[in-house]
């Protein structure tokens, strides 16, 4: 019989960074994203920061897949990674043409603070070669944003925008493989998180913490169009 009494070691994770958490979800770019009112300038700015993760991301997958302990967790990240490369990988291109944004701005224009921390811990994580850093930098990275689109507003869940660039960046954090893949990473801390919940611990931490900070950092850096 399961024991309900305790809760699962990633829900844990989360509660020990509740208010961080919070202010992430409930961030001022959130709202505007379904409201379809944020300024393109800042749009534009986040989508090429967040377009910088792709290739530390995809390292951090390759990193999950050497070091998971077993074939199933092997067979389902990689599946994901097909899923980054293809689908969100599409939107961005997409995105940046609707926007204006061109490759020379895309190339040139420096990292934020969050952006070049989020990729150094990134980087640390598969540096570590050990799978609960690992998951625990995937699951925020995946979860708060599955978070964020599933949040509903008085009890309801808010209606998606009409303009492609902001109702297909909400669509790519809520769809059914998305869920599953955030339900297959929780599953995956709760399994390995426990024997090593310190450095879990301090990597999920550490990731919430620059989440927020991306967040803010749109506003503060946004691109010149």
């Amino acid at each position: 019989m399961t024991d309900t009494s305790t809760p699962r070691f990633s829900d844990q994770l989360r509660q020990q960074n509740h208010d961080t958490w919070e202010k992430a979800v409930g961030h001022r770019f959130v709202h505007e994203l379904f409201d379809a009112t944020i300024a393109d300038p800042v749009m534009a700015g986040y989508l090429v920061q967040d377009y910088r993760f792709l290739d530390s991301f995809l390292m951090l997958l390759g990193s999950a897949v050497a070091s998971a302990d077993s074939l199933e967790p092997r067979l389902r990240i990689s599946q994901f990674i097909g899923e980054i490369a293809g689908d969100e990988n599409t939107y961005f291109l997409d995105a940046f043409a609707a926007l204006g944004v061109t490759e020379e701005q895309r190339e040139e224009i420096p990292n934020t603070e969050p952006t070049t921390a989020f990729i150094a811990l990134m980087r640390e994580a598969a540096g570590t070669r050990e799978y609960a850093a690992i998951i625990a930098v995937l699951l925020v990275a995946e979860w708060l944003y599955l978070d964020w689109a599933t949040r509903e507003v008085d009890g309801a869940a808010r209606a998606k925008p009409e303009n492609f660039v902001y109702a297909e960046w909400i669509r790519l954090h809520d769809f059914p493989e998305f869920h599953e893949r955030i339900a297959f990473l929780r599953a995956e801390m709760d399994r390995v998180g426990p024997a090593h919940a310190d450095i879990a611990a301090d990597f999920f931490r550490r990731a919430v913490d620059i989440e927020l900070a991306f967040f803010d950092a749109s506003y503060t850096h946004p691109l010149s169009l």
